[in-house]
């Protein structure tokens, strides 16, 4: 459950590096530069002791459709951060967890917990309330996490397919690395040099602490069933509102937060529903 929650905590803190970055960069190239020192640290750190074998895959074509769907994800919420404010895109998009579950009764034939839909009722109640009619986020941009999310579901699903399939961390390695040859292609029409030290040493971060949540997920996994982590997973908004509120002074009025709030409720209360 710790590691569950640093894992939620630290992609807050990487969402929140990137809306940073995004200010001034383009949104490609922050996704870009979040891969590639993803993949850049693994090697560093872990083909030493594991040489050739990281790239070992039973599965190739279902890893490539994992990365892609990790690479887009990322690259749409991305955009969506700098568009919109931390804590309502965070929580827009964490109605993936619950896509992921209407999905999987017709792909992976498997059978649905009690309440999915009213939980796929409310989460989109709350993601209406976040982006009302009369609100500064009502425009296309509010689009972009559902969108995302979208693309999280479908990387989740993939995710779940491989495993006991291929090995975790070749599973984790793998995507990073088809996630940034599909963000490379973007990259010479987005390039801009880094202006700072500080920008560079960010963009760096973007890749440690995305491959740091996603290792400690991994552990997670290894440690506790998904019913189990799946409400702490929601800490990842908790920590949003605050990060957004230290570093941007953006904070939800009370209708987003009852939206927020739904979103969390909706999620949690599924969650729990597969335990029993």
């Amino acid at each position: 459950m710790l590691l569950a929650v640093c894992a939620a905590m630290s992609f807050a803190v990487l969402d929140t590096t990137s809306k940073y970055l995004s200010q001034t960069y383009p949104v490609p190239m922050v996704s870009w530069a979040r891969y590639a020192f993803h993949v850049l640290l693994m090697a560093v750190f872990l083909m030493p002791s594991r040489g050739r074998s990281i790239f070992q895959t039973r599965r190739p074509r279902l890893q490539i459709v994992r990365g892609v769907c990790l690479g887009l994800s990322s690259l749409i919420f991305f955009a969506a951060l700098s568009l919109m404010p931390v804590a309502e895109a965070s929580a827009i998009i964490s109605i993936g967890p619950i896509l992921v579950s209407v999905v999987a009764v017709y792909w992976l034939r498997e059978q649905a917990p009690r309440g999915t839909w009213v939980a796929l009722a409310l989460s989109f109640a709350g993601v209406l309330l976040i982006v009302r009619p009369g609100s500064a986020l009502f425009t296309p941009a509010a689009l972009l996490p559902v969108l995302a999310a979208v693309f999280s579901t479908g990387f989740t699903l993939a995710t779940r397919k491989l495993a006991g399939i291929d090995n975790a961390v070749n599973t984790l390695f793998l995507g990073a690395i088809a996630a940034l040859v599909l963000l490379s292609g973007l990259l010479p029409f987005y390039w801009k040099t880094p202006q700072t030290l500080w920008h560079m040493l960010l963009f760096v971060a973007t890749g440690a602490i995305g491959a740091g949540g996603h290792y400690l997920l991994v552990r997670a996994y290894e440690r506790a069933n998904a019913t189990t982590i799946a409400p702490f997973m929601y800490a990842n908004i908790i920590a949003a509102l605050g990060m957004g509120w230290l570093i941007f002074d953006t904070f939800p009025d009370v209708v987003a937060l009852i939206g927020i709030g739904l979103i969390v409720s909706a999620g949690v209360g599924l969650a729990l529903s597969r335990r029993t």
